[in-house]
C-alpha cells in the first residue's frame, strides 16, 4: 500500500504512471470522501482508472461506474471430479457455444423458459423505476443469457482438489452500455450548464437531488439486476450442457456472484457515500469473492478480510498491461497456442488481445491483494469458451 496523496492510495505495485495520473485527477473532484482506492490490477479506464473504488458525497461520476454496467463474475462448484470429465472436452466446448450466443451483437432468437421469467422479472422492475429499457435497446429480452466478447467468458475449471467449478464472466450486455453511455452525456451536458470545468470530460457527475441523478440511479440498479439474471441465465445453461457431458445431474455444492462495475450507498469513515466499484469487487469481512485471472491463467475463488482503508475492496481480475491493438502487434497466434496449451480452446486469431501476457501477472496482482482478500480455492482452467 502506498499513499500518493491525501485522497488517493495505491495497492498496484505494477503500475503506470498515466494511470497514477489519471486516478490522481480524479482525487482532485471536491465530493472524493475520504479517498480513491486504487486496487493491485488498476489500468486506464474512461474517464476513472479502471480498478479504483471511488466514494463520493453527495454526487456520482457515471464513468466511474463504467460502461458495463454491472459486469462481474458467477462460479458453481460441483460435485464432479476433474477425471469425471474424460477426454472428448471440445463436444462440451461446443455445447456450450450452442448454448450461449457468443460476441457482440449475438442474441437469443427465442427465449427458454427460464430466460422469459426473468424476463419478466426485469420488466416489472423498469416498470417500477419508470423507464423503458426498449427505449434503448428494442432487443434487450433476447440480450438476457448471452455472452458478449472482450474479456468475457465461460469456463470449466477445477480447484486444488480436482472439484469441477463452472465459472463465468459478463455484464449488462448492449442494453447496460446504452444506458451508461446515456448517462454519462447527460452529466457532460450538465457539466456545460453549469459552467463546470473538470480534468477530464468523462469525470461528469449527476448532483444528488436532480431528477438526473435520480433518473441514472434508478436505471443503474436496474441494469445491475440484468447483469445479474444475465449471468444466472448463462450459468443455468452451462449446467445443463455440463450434465448432459458428464452423463448426470449436477449438484450445486456452491454459488457465487459478484458485481465489479457498480455502485452502492455504503458508510465509510463514518458517513454514507455513494461508492462505485470500477474493476473492484466487494471484499468485507467475510464476504465470498471472484477474481479470474487472463486467459489461460489461475482464477481465485477469494473472501474478504475488511480493509477499511481499502473501503472494503479487491481487485478484480489481472488487469491488462497491453491495449488490445498494441496486443494484437505484439504477440503471435503461436504465442497463444503455447499458453492455452493442455486448455480446451477454439483456436483463432481473434482471441489474440486476450493472451494472458497482455495482461498483469495474476500472481502478483494476488500478492499485492494479500491484505484486502484471503484465498480459498485456486481455479485452473480445462475448457475456455469467448466471443470473437
Amino acid at each position: 500500500m502506498e499513499r500518493v496523496n491525501d485522497r488517493l492510495i495505491n495497492w498496484a505495485s505494477l503500475i503506470e504512471e498515466g494511470t497514477l495520473a489519471q486516478a490522481r485527477a480524479a482525487s482532485t473532484l471536491p465530493f472524493i470522501f475520504p479517498h480513491i482506492a486504487l486496487m493491485p490490477d488498476a489500468h486506464l479506464g474512461k474517464g476513472a482508472t479502471v480498478g479504483s473504488v471511488i466514494p463520493t458525497l453527495g454526487a456520482i461520476i457515471p464513468a466511474a461506474v463504467g460502461v458495463d454496467i454491472g459486469c462481474g463474475m458467477a462460479a458453481v462448484r460441483t460435485q464432479y471430479h476433474r477425471d469425471d470429465l474424460g477426454p472428448h472436452l471440445a463436444d462440451l466446448r461446443t455445447a456450450i457455444e450452442r448454448a450461449v450466443p457468443l460476441s457482440a451483437g449475438s442474441y437469443n432468437t427465442v427465449l427458454t423458459e427460464t430466460a422469459t421469467r426473468r424476463v419478466e422479472e426485469l420488466t416489472v422492475k423498469a416498470d417500477k423505476a419508470g423507464f423503458d429499457p426498449g427505449r434503448y435497446a428494442g432487443n434487450w429480452k433476447l440480450q438476457l443469457g448471452t455472452l458478449g466478447s472482450g474479456n468475457h467468458f465461460i469456463e470449466v475449471t477445477a480447484d486444488e482438489t480436482g472439484a469441477v467449478w463452472l465459472f463465468l464472466h459478463s455484464g449488462s450486455r448492449g442494453v447496460g452500455n446504452k444506458i451508461a453511455t446515456h448517462h454519462i452525456k447527460v452529466a457532460q451536458e450538465a457539466m456545460k450548464r453549469w459552467w463546470i470545468s473538470l480534468p477530464d470530460p468523462d469525470l461528469a457527475y449527476l448532483a444528488e437531488g436532480t431528477e438526473e441523478f435520480w433518473r441514472y440511479i434508478r436505471e443503474l440498479r436496474w441494469a445491475q439486476d440484468f447483469a445479474l439474471a444475465n449471468r444466472d441465465e448463462m450459468m443455468d445453461r452451462v449446467i445443463d450442457c455440463f450434465a448432459a457431458f458428464v452423463g448426470g445431474p449436477v449438484t450445486e455444492l456452491e454459488r457465487v456472484q459478484c458485481h465489479h462495475n457498480y455502485t452502492e450507498q455504503e458508510t465509510h469513515f463514518g458517513k454514507k457515500v455513494w461508492l462505485s466499484r470500477k474493476g473492484a469487487i466487494n471484499a468485507e469481512k467475510g464476504r465470498p469473492g471472484l477474481i479470474p485471472g487472463s486467459m489461460g491463467d489461475a482464477s481465485y475463488v477469494v473472501v474478504g478480510k475488511g480493509d477499511p482503508v481499502a473501503l472494503n475492496s479487491s481487485p478484480h481480475g489481472a488487469g491488462r498491461n497491453y491495449s488490445r491493438s498494441k496486443a494484437r502487434k505484439t504477440f503471435t497466434r503461436e504465442q497463444l497456442r503455447e499458453a492455452m496449451k493442455g486448455i480446451e480452446y477454439r483456436d483463432t486469431d481473434a482471441f489474440l488481445d486476450e493472451i494472458p501476457q497482455a495482461y498483469k501477472p495474476i500472481d502478483v496482482v494476488m500478492n499485492d491483494a494479500d491484505s484486502l482478500v484471503e484465498i480459498r480455492h485456486t481455479l485452473r482452467q480445462i475448457v475456455n469458451v469467448k466471443g470473437d
